[in-house]
């Protein structure tokens, strides 16, 4: 994507040479296909947001971004990610769902939803860290239990299962508009000294 606030890129004329091992890669388009679609994804520096968040405990920096005081991270730009509650050890956000994130059997895919259950492992853990302390993820576990379609409202809730000055568990569960369960998740994070990350 272009940062270009004048809007993406247009499309590439003529045929595009075929790269080996890419789906779909040198395809050019085709009446069959039906018509186009498109979405413009708008995001701000994520260095200048982690600059910040080394100034405030885990929490602080959640409900900043959550206000908007901070700009937020360029993935919840990406798949349409947004904070409904932050609690000590617990956060829910949502999500709903386009056509932009659909495989080729015609949900959606996956890779959405284990990313939005890494995402409120890792944001629950966020909450009980102090000043000074960060992390990363050591491991993910997705259970998916049915299919996501185009209109799906995502409600997925992390909460810490046991905190700790070296590594977190949490654990995740993404719920579909009616309250039925889409999939539930387990996960791990190291946390480190913000001095010991990489620098922002």
């Amino acid at each position: 994507m272009s940062k270009d606030p004048a809007g993406p890129l247009p499309p590439p004329t003529g045929p595009t040479p075929a790269v080996e091992g890419r789906v779909g890669a040198g395809s050019t388009p085709r009446a069959s296909w039906g018509p186009a679609s498109s979405r413009t994804v708008t995001w701000y520096d994520p260095m200048a947001t982690a600059r910040q968040g080394l100034r405030l405990s885990g929490l602080e920096f959640l409900e900043a971004i959550r206000r908007g005081d901070l700009a937020p991270p360029p993935i919840a730009s990406l798949l349409g990610f947004t904070i409904e509650e932050i609690g000590v050890g617990r956060v829910v956000f949502a999500c709903v769902p386009d056509e932009s994130v659909y495989n080729p059997i015609g949900v959606v895919h996956g890779g959405l939803v284990c990313t939005l259950a890494d995402t409120v492992i890792g944001c629950a853990l966020q909450t009980t860290l102090p000043l000074g302390s960060t992390y990363t993820s050591i491991d993910l576990s997705v259970s998916y239990l049915r299919p996501v379609s185009l209109g799906s409202v995502l409600h997925a809730t992390g909460t810490v299962t046991k905190p700790g000055r070296r590594v977190g568990f949490a654990s995740a569960e993404i719920v579909d508009a009616t309250g039925r369960p889409v999939a539930t998740a387990t996960g791990s994070c190291l946390v480190m000294d913000a001095g010991a990350a990489p620098p922002v």
